[in-house]
């Protein structure tokens, strides 16, 4: 495995986490428990929500969401099919929404948020939308007022993809809490880190009771004996063994909630560390004009560091790329880039596509580096380095 100097992601984790882990070994309980269920709340208390509901991983928080909308009250009986989605995202962002039954509508990004516009969603819907899939990509906020206001009054459900913008804010309010359901990933190269993890926030009492119940069989073991999705007799014999919707086994581990409760007390400073170096970043890329960045919606937590090659060095990737890497310098395609181009599309329920020039150029022309909760003064010092040797080459 290559060894960067200036990696895409570093851990968070001290003694807090190693000692969490021993003791989740020493008490035996290694299943779902009570320790899910503390960072579960600790987590909804944190970003402003009623109602978490942990899973497995990021992705499975988004299969989760999608279940959830399909099989609520509100919209289980509908006949609108199609859910409007950005062209960049990443793969499970997707495949939730073609698995519930639903058809994908993509529309293009804009190409100084990298998200996709309440214009172009606007646009989009039609008689057969049935919602809207949104995702602040690489920790910055779409434009989630707007397209929130937008969804209740057209009466569309609306998943926010927050995986990679745990901590960002709009008008005051925490990302992941504007839609019907937030999702949200603790995978290693993220926010905070539980190994593996994800979490759907929620303020509707149902469609937690329904994500409850997916995650763990479509059972109804875990809900309580007054609940919206199957009514409970009270004999725990029955109770435990009936299961009422085509769930799955999406459960996370105790470990990863114990490890969870303590990055969470971390949350805070992680980000006014990512923010800070974004700060410093800005100034350095306002040197190289020709290489586009993100432009900041609200307030966002910087996942990652996008650059987009325009104007002479259009068509140059591969090179810039390698100039990165020669200076120790991990890269990649900003997220899947357009996930259209993807050959997977052939498997996957979507409506015929429209143009996407932003997605098609970010597609060619993007990348993104790392962005970590510390001091990156060695790291900048490095990207200055191949910046300025890329820019003496190709300029």
């Amino acid at each position: 495995m290559d060894s960067f100097r200036y990696p895409l992601a570093t851990s968070t984790w001290d003694h807090s986490e190693i000692d969490a882990m021993h003791g989740v070994i020493d008490s035996r309980q290694f299943t779902m428990g009570q320790r899910v269920k503390q960072f579960e709340n600790e987590f909804a208390e944190k970003f402003g929500s009623r109602h978490g509901v942990m899973s497995n991983s990021g992705s499975s928080a988004n299969l989760l969401a999608l279940g959830a909308v399909k099989y609520s009250s509100r919209w289980e009986n509908s006949n609108r099919k199609e859910v409007i989605v950005p062209a960049v995202s990443w793969s499970t962002s997707y495949y939730p929404v073609s698995q519930m039954g639903y058809s994908l509508k993509f529309v293009d990004i804009d190409l100084e948020t990298l998200n996709s516009p309440f214009s172009k969603i606007q646009s989009a819907t039609n008689r057969n939308t049935a919602g809207i899939l949104i995702v602040n990509l690489l920790g910055n906020p779409a434009e989630l007022s707007k397209i929130s206001e937008f969804a209740k009054g057209n009466n569309l459900f609306l998943v926010e993809d927050n995986c990679e913008s745990l901590g960002a804010e709009l008008d005051g309010q925490k990302t992941g809490t504007f839609g019907d359901i937030g999702t949200f990933s603790s995978f290693f190269s993220h926010h905070i880190s539980t190994m593996e993890g994800g979490m759907c926030l929620t303020d509707n009492l149902e469609l937690g009771q329904v994500m409850t119940s997916l995650r763990a069989h479509g059972w109804t073991r875990e809900l309580p004996t007054n609940n919206f999705v199957y009514p409970k007799t009270g004999d725990k014999f029955e109770d435990y063994y009936r299961f009422v919707l085509p769930g799955y086994n999406l459960r996370p581990l105790e470990i990863e909630a114990a490890i969870g409760t303590q990055q969470l007390q971390k949350v805070d400073g992680i980000v006014e560390g990512r923010r800070r170096n974004y700060e410093k970043f800005k100034l350095l890329m306002g040197r190289y004009p020709e290489i586009k960045i993100q432009e900041e919606n609200g307030k966002s937590s910087w996942f990652g560091f996008s650059m987009i090659l325009t104007e002479r060095f259009e068509g140059l990737r591969k090179e810039f790329v390698a100039s990165l890497s020669k200076h120790s310098i991990e890269a990649r395609p900003i997220v899947a880039g357009n996930f259209t181009k993807n050959p997977v599309l052939r498997h996957l329920n979507h409506k015929p596509l429209g143009p996407l020039p932003n997605a098609d150029f970010l597609h060619v022309n993007g990348l993104f580096i790392g962005n970590h909760h510390y001091v990156m003064e060695v790291e900048f010092e490095l990207l200055d380095a191949a910046i300025s040797e890329f820019y003496t080459t190709y300029l």
